[in-house]
C-alpha cells in the first residue's frame, strides 16, 4: 500500500509538474530542477517511511498474532480455571449439603434426645411433686391428729384435775365446818363445866360455915367431884389436842394438794408452751414446705403450666382446711388450759 501511495503521489507531482511547465512558462530551469531534486528527495523519504511502516505493519501483524495466540491460551486457560473453580465448587457443595444432612440428623437425634431426657425428667419432677405433696398431706394430717389427741388427753387430765380440786375444796369446808361444830360444842362444854365447877365451889365455900365434920366430908365429896370433874376435862382438852392435831394433818394434807395442783397447773402451763412451741415449728415446717412446693411449681410451670395449675387448685383447698382446723384446735386448747393467773387466785 505504501509503494502505490508513493507512485501515486509520483505522478501526481510530475503532472503537477507538466502541468506547472505548461502554466508557467516563465519559471526557469533551476528552479524546476531544485523542484524536481525536492520532490525526488521527499520520494525517497515517502519510500522509506513507507518501509518503515511496512515493518511496523508487520511487527504488528505478529504482535497481533502473539496476542491472539496469548488471548485464546488465557481463554483456554481461564476455561480450564473456571471448570476447576466449577468442580471444586460443585464438591464444595456437595460435602457442604453432606455436612449439612449430617448436622441436621445429629440436631435431630440431640434434640430427641434432649426432648426425651426432658420429659423424664418432667415426669421424676412431677412425681417427685406428687409424693411431697402426699407426704406433706400426711404429716400435717398426723401431726394434726397428734394435736387433737394431745388436746383430748390434757382436756381429759385438766377436767380430771378440775373435779379432784373441787373435791378438795368441798372436803375442806366440810372438815372446817366441823372442825367449828366441835370447837364450838367443846368450848360450851368446857363453859358449862367451869360453871358447874364454880357453883360446887360456892357451895362448898358456904358449907365451911357449918359443922367441922359435915364440912370435912362435904369437902371431901367435893374434892371427889373436883377430881372427877378435873378428869373431864383432861380428857376434853385430850379431845380438842388431838382435834387440833387433826386439824393441822387436814391443813397439810390440804397445802399438799393446793401444791400439788400448782404443780401440775405449772406443768400444763409448761405442756402449753411447749404445745405453742411446737405449733410454731410445724407451721415453720408447713411455711417450708409451702415455700418448696411454690418453687417446684414455678419451675413445674415453665414446661407444665396446666398441670401445675391442677395440682395447685387441689392442694390450696387442702391447705385452706387444715389452716382452720389448726386454729380451731389452739382456741380450743386455750379456752381449755386456764391461765396461771387464773389457777393462782382460785387456789
Amino acid at each position: 500500500m505504501a509503494s502505490m501511495h508513493c507512485d501515486s503521489a509520483s505522478e501526481s507531482d510530475a503532472s503537477s509538474i507538466d502541468g506547472s511547465s505548461s502554466a508557467s512558462a516563465g519559471l526557469s530551469f533551476e528552479s524546476l530542477k531544485c523542484r524536481m531534486d525536492s520532490l525526488l528527495q521527499e520520494k525517497r523519504v515517502l519510500r522509506m517511511e513507507a518501509e518503515t511502516l511496512k515493518l511496523s505493519i508487520k511487527s504488528l501483524q505478529q504482535e497481533n498474532q502473539s496476542l491472539r495466540r496469548t488471548s485464546v491460551n488465557i481463554q483456554a486457560q481461564a476455561e480450564q480455571e473456571e471448570e476447576y473453580i466449577t468442580n471444586t465448587m460443585l464438591k464444595k457443595i456437595q460435602s457442604l449439603q453432606q455436612e449439612k444432612e449430617r448436622l441436621a440428623q445429629s440436631y435431630e437425634q440431640e434434640e430427641e434426645h434432649l426432648t426425651n431426657d426432658l420429659t423424664k425428667r418432667l415426669r421424676t419432677l412431677q412425681q417427685e411433686k406428687v409424693d411431697l405433696e402426699a407426704q406433706l398431706e400426711r404429716e400435717q394430717e398426723a401431726q394434726v391428729n397428734k394435736l387433737l389427741k394431745r388436746i383430748d388427753r390434757l382436756e381429759n387430765e385438766v377436767t380430771a384435775k378440775q373435779s379432784a380440786l373441787d373435791q378438795l375444796r368441798q372436803e375442806k369446808v366440810a372438815l372446817e365446818n366441823s372442825l367449828e361444830q366441835e370447837q364450838e360444842s367443846l368450848v360450851n362444854r368446857l363453859w358449862k363445866q367451869m360453871e358447874k365447877l364454880e357453883a360446887e365451889k360456892k357451895n362448898l365455900q358456904k358449907r365451911q360455915e357449918g359443922d367441922q365434920q359435915p364440912q370435912r366430908r362435904l369437902s371431901s365429896t367435893s374434892d371427889m367431884q373436883v377430881e372427877c370433874s378435873l378428869d373431864d376435862p383432861e380428857a376434853m382438852l385430850s379431845n380438842i389436842s388431838q382435834l387440833k392435831a387433826d386439824l393441822g394433818n387436814l391443813r397439810k394434807q390440804l397445802d399438799s394438794a393446793e401444791a400439788g395442783h400448782r404443780a401440775s397447773m405449772s406443768r400444763l402451763v409448761h405442756e402449753e408452751r411447749s404445745l405453742q412451741a411446737e405449733n410454731v415449728c410445724l407451721r415453720k415446717r408447713l411455711d417450708d414446705e409451702e415455700l418448696k412446693r411454690d418453687r417446684l411449681t414455678r419451675n413445674l410451670s415453665e414446661s407444665d403450666a396446666g398441670s401445675d395449675a391442677g395440682v395447685a387448685m387441689e392442694t390450696e383447698p387442702k391447705r385452706q382446711q387444715l389452716e382452720p382446723l389448726c386454729l380451731h384446735c389452739q382456741k380450743r386448747r386455750q379456752n381449755l388450759i386456764p391461765s396461771p393467773s387464773c389457777s393462782g387466785g382460785s387456789s
